[in-house]
């Protein structure tokens, strides 16, 4: 990678070359500056993440694949959020973690791996002890990633689909499939599974040191895509890491100009825009113990959408599901 990787990027496979320090924006919104919508507790992520004292998460400003569906729409797409410094990033991680985080979790952070290695080194220097989780859409090139082969210990890849023409369809990128196998199979290779059991006013958690936790959101209407994702993760992630097969997916109340809701609907129209149907769960689940993997994570199909954020609030999420510490409009709140 150039020594400065802002000018003329290719940090993810994009590869769109914007002149990203002299102010302008790649495909993924955003220039040189990083920028931060929001850090709370989270308390919504998988068990070994969660634990007791909630995963802190940060939200980062800007995405490599923009998918038409994304519940963070606001700011994967919109441009939510404000510039954050160096001191700064690490103040929010040395909150979170006084706080009682089980990790430092970044959410959608691939636009700016050069510059978040720089802050995770200095949060290291300022105290940050915690494991750190990088949360991302698979969408990225292992030259990037290898910047942070020293400085992430959990790796929360998405892993979308194989389908090289619904990959056109929803995130305009037909490379997605070959990309996301390389960027899941080298974060495997790097992180072998560590798990604690920690116990707490009688109760017993495992929580998660280090490993991998593949994520596919099942798309409705689409379980034919799906199964292509788990036979690949059955012979390739099965054993070294975790899968978390999602059934959550929700219709996005999305609020934005005509030209953007005219690009989501063509985009969205490639599948049955509905949650999951009670048919498609019991499909799902006839697969989990066919497939018989070592660990799955699954959740119950509802219909209740109150999770799903709104970044203008400084309590972007349900108070279930996270305490804010953190919101780009106010600073710290917690």
């Amino acid at each position: 990678m150039e020594e400065n990787a802002y000018d003329l990027c290719v940090q993810c496979p994009r590869n769109c070359k914007a002149r990203r320090t002299e102010g302008q924006t790649g495909f993924c919104g955003e220039t040189e500056q990083l920028r931060l919508a929001a850090a709370c507790l989270h308390f919504g992520e998988e068990p070994p993440l969660t634990v007791f004292g909630g995963s802190g998460t940060l939200f980062f400003t800007g995405c490599t694949l923009r998918c038409a569906f994304c519940q963070n729409y606001q700011i994967s797409r919109q441009g939510m959020g404000a510039e954050i410094s160096t001191d700064e990033f690490a103040r929010i991680c040395i909150k979170l973690q006084s706080l009682g985080a089980e990790n430092i979790n970044l959410v959608t952070a691939s636009h700016h791996i050069p510059k978040t290695a720089e802050y995770l080194k200095h949060a290291r220097k300022q105290g940050l002890s915690i494991p750190v989780a990088w949360n991302s859409s698979g969408y990225e090139s292992v030259e990037s990633l290898m910047l942070l082969k020293d400085l992430v210990d959990i790796w929360l890849p998405d892993f979308k689909t194989l389908n090289p023409a619904l990959s056109r369809e929803l995130f305009q990128a037909e490379s997605y499939p070959s990309a996301a196998k390389k960027a899941v199979s080298w974060m495997l290779a790097q992180s072998p599974l560590e798990l604690a059991s920690i116990t707490k006013n009688g109760i017993t958690k495992e929580k998660m040191i280090r490993g991998v936790i593949v994520r596919h959101l099942v798309l409705p209407g689409r379980i034919d895509d799906s199964i292509a994702v788990l036979d690949w993760l059955k012979q390739n992630a099965d054993g070294k890491g975790f899968v978390s097969l999602m059934s959550q997916y929700t219709p996005v109340p999305f609020s934005g100009t005509e030209e953007e809701k005219a690009w989501a609907g063509k985009s969205l129209s490639s599948f049955q825009n509905r949650l999951i149907s009670a048919e498609e769960d019991e499909t799902l689940r006839d697969l989990i113990e066919a497939y018989g993997f070592e660990t799955l994570f699954y959740q119950d199909v509802s219909d209740d959408t109150s999770w799903l954020p709104d970044f203008c609030k400084t309590q972007p999420f349900s108070s279930s599901l996270s305490v804010p510490v953190w919101h780009w409009k106010s600073g710290f709140c917690a």
